[in-house]
């Protein structure tokens, strides 16, 4: 068994030529990324897709971004593009990959980019900071991938292998300066944006949350949490606070001709600038109301249902009305046909909420 002190002393001489030269023979081919062959021999991944690629990837798995990814580059090619493009059309195109302040953070971010710099991308952690929506992880991701500066990127799965390989006791989100500095240390001067990627390769596919292919890992030897038997132990998570329940109503209303009342939400705050159909007054703390009694106009209200939707803070539960109703003047929103729904920025808490009103309303309702 390797003593923790052993391994402190040990690990940072041997540990990056042999993570990278398992990362060339096993690394995960990506549409964002240049391969370890054409890194060494000169070659540079743009900076717009890896900025772009890893904001999308932020609490998100890279099977649910790659269409997205695909979708953006097809649409908007160059950072300067996106920077040109109608907020409500980069919306649409976010819509129902989630959190989706990442995706006003991604337009203002763009925007500066074309503005204060352009069309290029600052090179350091310090100047891609200092955009909208850039914080340490990003910062750090970009420059190491993008322009090869050593910097210490830390995600998930970083956390989840350093925790292991030191058997890290401490619980997150405390330990993260501790796991930082780990990874900081270990980082190589040479070739740093491919060891950033070859610890998220390490994590999604060997050291993963649940069990872990140890017997695969080539470091099983310097793993603490191996040589203790127990590596689903780590990283050590403080207790999760119960998770609140919110109710609230949606309303979905439909004309004789097939069209369905739209409004779009405030910029700020929760789902911001997305659109949707007619809700009460929820918010993450707040109940809004259940009954047909806050329709957004007097009509025959018929329940038809309740949609259940966890958010990372809460969860909540929407009775769905739905109407069929002559086209009335829509005090800020508009009637939109049902075959072009699928074109809007409709978060998937509002797919659902029309699937359940109108069962063929999408041809696939995303997970």
């Amino acid at each position: 068994m390797t003593s923790s002190s052993a391994l402190s002393a040990d690990l940072p001489l041997s540990f990056p030529e042999k993570l990278l030269a398992w990362y060339d023979r096993h690394h995960r081919e990506l549409p964002w990324r240049v391969s370890p062959a054409a890194a060494k021999a000169g070659g540079r991944a743009d900076p717009y897709r890896v900025w772009l690629s890893e904001v999308m990837l932020q609490q998100t798995t890279v099977q649910a971004v790659k269409p997205y990814f695909a979708k953006f580059l097809a649409l908007w090619p160059k950072v300067t593009d996106l920077a040109a493009a109608p907020a409500e059309d980069v919306m649409a195109a976010w819509a129902g990959l989630g959190y989706y302040a990442r995706a006003r953070n991604l337009k203002k971010c763009a925007e500066a980019v074309a503005a204060e710099h352009q069309g290029i991308f600052p090179d350091t952690e310090e100047g891609l900071r200092a955009l909208p929506g850039i914080g340490d992880y990003t910062s750090a991701a970009v420059a190491a991938i993008a322009f090869n500066r050593r910097a210490a990127v830390m995600d998930g799965n970083v956390e989840r292998v350093i925790s292991r390989l030191y058997a890290i006791d401490a619980p997150l989100p405390g330990s993260k300066p501790l796991m930082k500095a780990k990874v900081a240390d270990l980082t190589p001067a040479d070739r740093p944006g491919d060891f950033a990627q070859a610890m998220m390769d390490l994590g999604a596919t060997i050291c993963t949350p649940k069990r872990p292919a140890c017997t695969l890992c080539p470091f099983r030897e310097d793993c603490l949490a191996f040589a203790k038997h127990d590596p689903e132990r780590f990283p050590v998570k403080a207790a999760k606070k119960e998770r609140p329940v919110r109710m609230g109503a949606a309303f979905v209303a439909v004309t004789p001709e097939g069209e369905v009342l739209l409004r779009r939400r405030i910029e700020s705050g929760l789902l911001g600038g997305m659109t949707e159909v007619p809700t009460t007054a929820w918010t993450a703390r707040l109940d809004g109301g259940t009954s047909p009694n806050h329709a957004p106009f007097p009509a025959d209200w018929q329940a038809c249902g309740t949609v259940v939707h966890v958010f990372t803070h809460f969860e909540l539960r929407l009775s769905v009305f739905r109407t069929r109703t002559e086209k009335i003047e829509a005090n800020n929103g508009w009637w939109e046909p049902v075959t072009n729904l699928e074109a809007q920025a409709l978060p998937t808490v509002m797919k659902k909420v029309i699937a359940e009103a109108i069962p063929r309303a999408f041809e696939k309702l995303p997970n």
